[in-house]
């Protein structure tokens, strides 16, 4: 009698497709709130009367808990001791819960003119809310990744985790093409809040619907390896992240993915205004122009991660991207390119750059660190990133403050300050320079150890 083999679930394409799909709409939902805010900056500053130290402030507060509460370290060690389902409902959780905080503070007028730490009652509670999405979003995200690297490890993983991101990026298109209307539809700044928060809970419930697969895969390897002697692999000790961060490919992508990331989604954050203010385009359709350019990465992300496990070159491909990335801000720095064909051109451009560098960065850090310390590593990148997520976006609104501002204009009966985005644009241009060096860098240090980032991903 011959004996069965137990085929291990992520064996089957369907199973492990499946599973891809469900996690990647959880982060749509995380997405869509993360950049719901940008083009509302104009109607925060007339109706709220938020001023841009205010709205940098607000958008900084994304990275507040991760960076100096340690959250995100704490939450991959979580994810390494814990595992994917606990983590994951404990993140999802945490979204719903920041995102209504947010959503209160922005709707409510019990605040009206109340004051904490010298600023308003409203913009402070808001930030908290989005500071706690912030931990929420940011470990569903290492979870996310960690879950990839479960079921696509020697197959599809650069693809599968391209088009994770591409579906997520549908969250940050949707946020900034609809939201502005949204809000103009319903007469209320707050409305695209209370999608988001909506959406955020069938989010939850989404991951929830994964836990039962990602149980039915942990019986699968169970059954597979019944019988046979398989030594239990090392569990993870506070020690390892000590020999994650004393590995300096592990410092060359961390730093490279904060100055990339840095130059990319913060740029988001202003890009409405910069829409308004440099090229002259309706404050109700600015969204529509920066919203290209996630529209872009969906389809060129999971192509470049395609490319990546099929014939390799990920450090090369992580420096075309930075290339691409100075190549547009510089562009967007000089004061005669106004024409509004000219930024859908280069919104374009750096939507190709955006896929280049997350399509390669991402797949190649389980080329770097083992299995058992991946979700920590991830959370450390993650933590890096925070830095410039936090920093940056408040940097911009203190330069636009006090720098950049032209004058007035009127709108609807109420005045509304103009800004120069010349300076701002210099600084997006040098976070691209810096990227480049450290792509080089990271493409050194692979020769040097031989982690593979330019081999292909998928086993022969």
């Amino acid at each position: 009698m011959t004996e069965k083999v137990h085929k291990i679930l992520s064996e089957s394409k369907a199973a492990r497709w499946t599973a891809l799909a469900v996690v990647a709409f959880t982060m749509l939902c995380g997405y869509y709130l993360a950049d719901v805010m940008a083009p509302l900056k104009p109607m925060l500053e007339r109706e709220l009367l938020w001023s841009s130290t205010e709205y940098g402030f607000f958008t900084s507060a994304y990275g507040w808990f991760n960076v100096f509460l340690m959250m995100l370290i704490l939450g991959g060690i979580i994810l390494d001791k814990m595992g994917v389902r606990f983590t994951g409902m404990m993140a999802t959780s945490i979204m719903v819960i920041g995102t209504a905080v947010k959503y209160w503070a922005i709707s409510t007028h019990s605040l009206d003119g109340m004051t904490l730490i010298g600023m308003k009652s409203q913009v402070v509670i808001a930030a908290l809310g989005y500071a706690t999405f912030g931990v929420g979003v940011e470990i569903a995200g290492i979870t996310v990744s960690k879950i990839i690297v479960k079921w696509f490890k020697g197959k599809e993983m650069a693809l599968a985790m391209g088009l994770e991101m591409a579906t997520a990026r549908i969250g940050t298109t949707l946020a900034l093409s609809t939201s502005a209307g949204v809000a103009a539809a319903f007469g209320s700044v707050s409305a695209p809040i209370l999608i988001c928060l909506i959406m955020l809970c069938i989010g939850m419930i989404a991951f929830f619907i994964y836990t039962f697969m990602d149980k039915k895969l942990d019986a699968s390897i169970a059954k597979e390896n019944e019988g046979k002697n398989i030594e239990p692999e090392e569990e993870f000790k506070l020690s390892d992240i000590l020999v994650i961060i004393k590995n300096k490919g592990w410092w060359y992508i961390a730093i490279l993915c904060v100055l990339f990331y840095g130059a990319v989604f913060p740029f988001l954050k202003y890009a409405s205004d910069l829409m308004v203010q440099k090229f002259g385009v309706d404050e109700k359709l600015a969204g529509i122009i920066p919203g290209m350019l996630p529209f872009g990465t969906m389809i060129l992300t999971p192509f470049f991660g395609n490319l990546y496990d099929r014939k390799g070159k990920g450090a090369t491909i992580m420096i075309i991207g930075s290339l691409l990335l100075i190549f547009v801000h510089s562009m967007f720095a000089i004061p005669f390119l106004n024409h509004w064909l000219i930024a859908i051109v280069l919104v374009i451009i750096l939507g190709i750059g955006f896929s280049l560098v997350p399509s390669a960065m991402w797949p190649s850090v389980p080329k770097i660190i083992p299995e058992k310390q991946l979700g920590t590593a991830y959370a450390l990148i993650f933590w890096v990133q925070n830095w410039g997520l936090m920093g940056i976006p408040a940097l911009i609104g203190w330069v636009l403050d006090a720098y950049c501002i032209t004058g007035e204009k009127m709108v609807n009966g109420s005045k509304e300050l103009t800004y120069n985005y010349t300076i701002p644009m210099i600084i997006f241009t040098g976070f691209g320079f810096l990227a480049l060096l450290f792509a080089f860098l990271l493409k050194m240090e692979d020769k040097k150890k031989g982690y593979g980032l330019e081999l292909p991903n998928i086993e022969q």
